[in-house]
């Protein structure tokens, strides 16, 4: 029985895209990402996701960011004792229990309406924290502990919901806060964010895209000490063998051609 009544809206909606995304793809013989947490959701809330049209490229794409997002996090925490990690726009994302590690102090932060709809399904613990708070209000850093060793902020889906000053500020506060920290995230070309919005999901949530960048280096020019590590590709990387023959050979194929694959990548700064 379907009992959470989903009354979010706009790019609140927008969390519902990839959660059922990743439901979809677990239930697939070889899924690139395996989600219990999203099919046990997905079964418990009461919301239309066929009204989502989520074409198929666009749920392999999810779910290979997921994933390529995952496999960043779990090589930071194996390396580095005493870490932080600070989700931010995190929705009904899984990605503390696919982790799966006991010693990082971990950090879930979205919109009110969207913590709550989350603590239906995931219960606080010692180690395991949720921040109802926009990601653009300042309050919600105080939450944040100043004596770790090692930060991680991850933004997964989010920051081209935002605009330039607004992800400037989020960056500076979370600096004055905490110092040095990694910052993961994925990021539109200015070109990609222009045309995105006529995206069938995106047109039935109503979300608006404001921002996206073709040149990483174009953060120093906010603070010179952010710091371009690298990029991730979705068209070049280790979990495209888990596709389909098509599918890889699409990628493969996009690979070649700069528009397409910088169209959407994973950037990692340091801070």
């Amino acid at each position: 029985m379907k009992n959470s009544m989903i009354t979010l809206q706009k790019e609140k909606e927008t969390l519902l895209i990839p959660l059922y995304g990743k439901a979809l793809e677990s239930k697939k013989k070889s899924p690139v990402l395996f989600d219990a947490k999203a099919i046990e959701i997905i079964e418990n809330i009461n919301y239309d996701f066929s009204s989502l049209k989520i074409p198929g490229k666009t749920n392999t794409m999810m779910c290979l960011r997921a994933k390529l997002f995952d496999n960043f996090t779990s090589a930071f925490l194996k390396s580095r004792n005493n870490s932080v990690v600070i989700h931010l726009g995190c929705g009904l994302d899984s990605r503390y229990n696919r982790i799966n590690n006991l010693e990082v102090d971990w950090y879930d932060l979205d919109y009110e309406e969207v913590i709550d709809l989350r603590q239906s399904f995931y219960q606080e613990s010692e180690k395991y924290h949720l921040i109802a708070s926009s990601v653009t209000k300042s309050e919600w850093i105080k939450r944040i502990p100043v004596s770790a060793e090692n930060y991680l902020v991850i933004a997964e889906g989010l920051f081209m919901y935002l605009k330039e000053d607004e992800i400037k500020e989020l960056l500076h506060l979370i600096k004055q806060r905490v110092g040095n920290y990694t910052l993961i995230f994925d990021t539109y070309s200015v070109y990609t964010a222009k045309r995105v919005k006529n995206h069938p999901s995106i047109k039935k949530t109503g979300a608006k895209i404001y921002w996206g960048i073709d040149k990483p280096d174009k953060l120093r020019d906010w603070d010179k000490e952010i710091i371009f590590n690298k990029e991730i590709l979705f068209t070049s990387n280790e979990e495209l063998d888990k596709l389909g023959y098509a599918t890889k050979l699409i990628y493969k194929i996009a690979h070649l051609f700069p528009i397409a694959r910088n169209a959407q990548r994973i950037l990692v700064f340091q801070v």
